[in-house]
C-alpha cells in the first residue's frame, strides 16, 4: 500500500507544479475580488476546478445569487461526473464504496488523464498519493497568489492575473486545431459571451457564462453529430 501511495505522488507531482503556476494566478484573481488568502484557500481546497473557481470568484464580486452560482457550477464542472464514470471501470477490487466517495473528490482533467492511462487496475493508495500532491500545489498556489497580489502594485498583479486565462487557451487551441467542432463551439461560445457581455447588459455574468456554454455545446452537437461506431465503419 505504501509503495502504491508513493507511486501516486511520484505520478502527481507533474499536476502539482501545473497547479502550482495556474492556482497563483488564480490567487491573483481572488485577491483582485478582494478575498482573503483564508477565503480563496478555502475555495481552492474545497473545489479543485480552475474553470469553476474561475466563474465563481466573479459571481461573488458582482454580488450574484445562490442559484446563479449553483447553475454554473453544474455546467462547468457536471463533466467530471463523467470522467468518474469512466474511472470506475478501472478500479480495484479493493475500491469500496467510501473510497470511491473520498477519491470522487480530487478528480480533475489531469488526474483523470493520468490515471486513464494506467494499464493496472486503480487502487485507493495510489489514487490517494496522486490527489495528495494534486491538492498540496493547488491549495499553497492559491495562497501564494493571494499573497502576492496583496503586496504587488495593481499594475503588476493585473498582469499576472492573465496567467489563469492564458491556461484556458493552451487548453482549447490544440484541439480547435485538429477538430472543426471544437473550433466550431469555442468561436460561438465566445460570440454569444460577447453579446452577454456587450448587448444584452441586463444579464449578469453568471447566467452569462451559463447561456454561452450551453448554446453553443448544444448547437455543435446538433451541427456535428458524434456518429455511433456502426455508422462509422459504413
Amino acid at each position: 500500500m505504501k509503495s502504491r501511495f508513493l507511486r501516486g505522488m511520484s505520478h502527481g507531482i507533474p499536476i502539482a507544479l501545473g497547479y502550482l503556476s495556474v492556482s497563483f494566478g488564480f490567487g491573483i484573481a481572488a485577491a483582485k475580488c478582494g478575498l482573503s488568502v483564508f477565503a480563496a484557500s478555502i475555495i481552492s481546497a474545497t473545489n479543485l476546478t480552475s474553470a469553476g473557481q474561475a466563474a465563481g470568484i466573479d459571481i461573488i464580486a458582482a454580488g450574484g445569487a445562490l442559484i446563479e452560482m449553483v447553475l454554473v457550477q453544474l455546467t462547468i464542472n457536471i463533466r467530471y461526473s463523467l470522467m468518474a464514470i469512466s474511472l470506475s471501470q478501472k478500479l480495484d477490487k479493493c475500491f469500496t464504496t467510501p473510497h470511491r466517495f473520498a477519491a470522487s473528490y480530487g478528480i480533475t482533467d489531469e488526474i483523470f488523464a493520468v490515471c486513464s492511462a494506467q494499464k493496472e487496475p486503480l487502487t485507493p493508495a495510489y489514487m490517494y498519493g496522486m490527489i495528495l500532491i494534486a491538492f498540496t500545489g493547488w491549495v499553497s498556489g492559491t495562497a501564494m497568489g493571494v499573497s502576492a497580489g496583496q503586496l504587488l502594485p495593481a499594475s503588476v498583479s493585473s498582469a499576472m492575473g492573465i496567467v489563469l486565462y492564458g491556461m484556458f487557451l493552451a487548453i482549447i487551441i490544440p484541439p480547435a486545431k485538429k477538430q472543426k467542432n471544437v473550433l466550431f463551439a469555442v468561436l460561438l461560445a465566445a460570440g454569444v459571451s460577447i453579446l452577454m457581455r456587450y448587448v444584452f447588459t441586463m444579464i449578469s455574468g453568471g447566467f452569462a457564462v451559463i447561456i454561452s456554454a450551453v448554446a453553443a455545446s448544444a448547437l455543435a452537437a446538433v451541427i456535428f453529430p458524434v456518429k455511433d461506431d456502426e455508422e462509422a465503419h459504413e
